[in-house]
């Protein structure tokens, strides 16, 4: 039976917390040693992400946290964000399945956060003059 990406969310949803901007905003106040997972994709990324954010794609978080160790913290504090929260959502879900313990979600993901005026960051533009 075929299910949409709309039902997997959804589901994933389930078992995942999700957390204003502001308690993700405490979260990284309050445990400096949180790591901050953006899984759009790089485009996403250097329009505007979290300060402190690593960019992960969401296709290529597994791979990239078996092929790195200093990714392999389970009881590491770990939020993640997407644009919206989906992709969050299933990213949490793949990370629990690899054994995370302590892994968070942006609830509204990146939209919520600059709906809420809170700060982001850009990559500084390249200049060839």
């Amino acid at each position: 039976m075929f299910k949409p990406a709309h039902e997997l969310v959804l589901e994933a949803r389930k078992s995942v917390n999700e957390y204003s901007p502001a308690a993700i905003h405490d979260q990284l106040t309050g445990a400096p040693d949180t790591l901050l997972i953006d899984v759009r994709e790089p485009d996403e990324y250097r329009q505007g992400h979290l300060p402190g954010s690593f960019n992960i794609p969401r296709g290529m978080l597994e791979f990239r946290i078996s092929n790195e160790p200093q990714l392999q913290d389970l009881s590491r504090p770990i939020v993640v964000y997407c644009k919206t929260s989906g992709r969050a959502a299933l990213s949490v879900v793949a990370m629990q399945t690899m054994g995370f313990s302590n892994v968070l979600s942006l609830a509204g993901g990146f939209d919520a956060w600059v709906a809420e005026q809170r700060p982001i960051a850009k990559p500084r533009e390249m200049s060839f003059e």
